[in-house]
This record gives structure tokens, sequence and C-alpha cells, in this order.
């Protein structure tokens, strides 16, 4: 399974690259908008996962779900593993736009009803020239893409399950254990998600939301002794 979703993802990646080429922008189809976006499309939720913004993107999370996939598949099995593997993306998005919406309902007494209307009417790759639009346009009309909330998935369920694995980090060059390691970087994306840095279009809370849909999964599972939601 972990093999299978490595080139589907591939694919998605080439024919974005290859539509691209040809005028079509496969990102306002299918990345994922947020509901309140005109563009905002049901299928979203299911294609926004196998979407990425750059090789080096794609690079980053394939690279995370051929290392740490492969030790839950292992010992799930790959229905098992889909089935967390989309699960956690879900709720990684949500909880990412929960953020948001709390974020843009604090920005809407700032507009007039002609001005979120344009917003919301027009969509995304449009550039206004007014820049109190922009900042409400960026936040309603930027797509999610990635696999990222997934593989945080999977870190939150290898944090459960192999919490003393030793991990060989290349910088700095120390060996740590995988439970530090995921704590040290859930703290930075919590972090990063706070401060809202302009210019920083990373979900730092979908990260946050794949990592601990993750855990909560597998204690789920652990103490239920299931192999599944229901």
């Amino acid at each position: 399974m972990v093999k299978n979703l490595i080139i589907i993802n591939a694919l998605f990646f080439l024919a974005t690259v290859v539509s691209q080429q040809r005028g079509i922008d496969l990102y306002n189809y299918l990345g994922l908008f947020s509901p309140s976006s005109s563009q905002f499309r049901p299928w979203q939720i299911l294609t926004h996962f196998f979407m990425h913004g750059s090789i080096l993107h794609i690079g980053m999370n394939m690279f995370g779900l051929f290392m740490f996939g492969r030790m839950l598949e292992v010992r799930w099995g790959p229905k098992r593993f889909l089935l967390f593997y989309m699960v956690t993306a879900f709720f990684a998005a949500l909880l990412h736009f929960i953020v948001v919406q709390y974020q843009i309902h604090a920005l809407l007494p700032n507009y007039t009803a002609y001005e979120i209307a344009e917003v919301t009417k027009n969509g995304y790759g449009v550039t206004f020239q007014n820049g109190r639009i922009e900042a409400l346009n960026i936040m309603i009309n930027t797509p999610v893409v990635g696999a990222s909330g997934a593989i945080f998935g999977i870190l939150g369920a290898c944090y459960v399950l192999f919490p003393n694995t030793i991990l060989y980090l290349i910088f700095p060059p120390i060996p740590i254990k995988l439970k530090l390691a995921v704590t040290l970087y859930g703290l930075y994306e919590l972090y990063r998600g706070v401060m809202n840095s302009p210019g920083d279009h990373v979900a730092h809370f979908a990260h946050l939301g794949g990592l601990v849909a993750g855990i909560i999964i597998v204690k789920y599972w652990n103490k239920t002794r299931r192999d599944s939601f229901f």
C-alpha cells in the first residue's frame, strides 16, 4: 500500500505539471478550498492529499511515507493502513479549516459586504489591487494540497507504537528517540501556526491535526483492541 500511494502521488504530480504546461491548473479542481470559497467541491476532500506544490514538497512527504509508513503497514496490513492514512488526512484538513474559519470570522468586521462578495466570487489566482481584500482572499481562496497531514498522522502512530526507536538525524548528526523527535516537531509546528507569520503559506494546523488524530486513533485501537473505527 505504501508503494501504491507513492505511485499515485507521483502520477498526480506528473499530471499537474503536464496540465500546467497546457494552461490547465489542476489545483483549481483537485486542491481543497475552504467551504467559504466558490471553488470548493466535495471531491476535493479526497483529492487534495494527492496533490503537491513542488518537487521538494512531494519528495519530503513521500520520503516520510516510505520511511515510517512501512512500519505501520507491516504491523496493521494494507487495508487498515489505508483507512488510517485517509482518516488522518481528513482530520488534518478539518482542523486547518476550523482555524482558518476562526481567523476569517475575526477579520470579517473589517470588510464591507461588497468586498466579501468580491473575494468569494473571484477566487483563487486573482490578484486584487486593494491590499485589504487581498488578505481575505488568501485565507478563503488558497487551496490546501499535500499528504503532510497524513504523514504527521503516521508520525503520531509511530509515536505511540514505536516511541523508543532511534532515529539518526542528518542535521545535527546525532541519534534521537522517535518520541522526542516527534514531540519537538509537533511543538515547532504549533509555534509556527500560532505565530502565523506573513508569507508562511504552510498549513501548520493541518500538520498538528494529523498528528493528534494519529495519536488518538492508535490509542483508541489499542484500548478497544479493534481493527476499525466501527
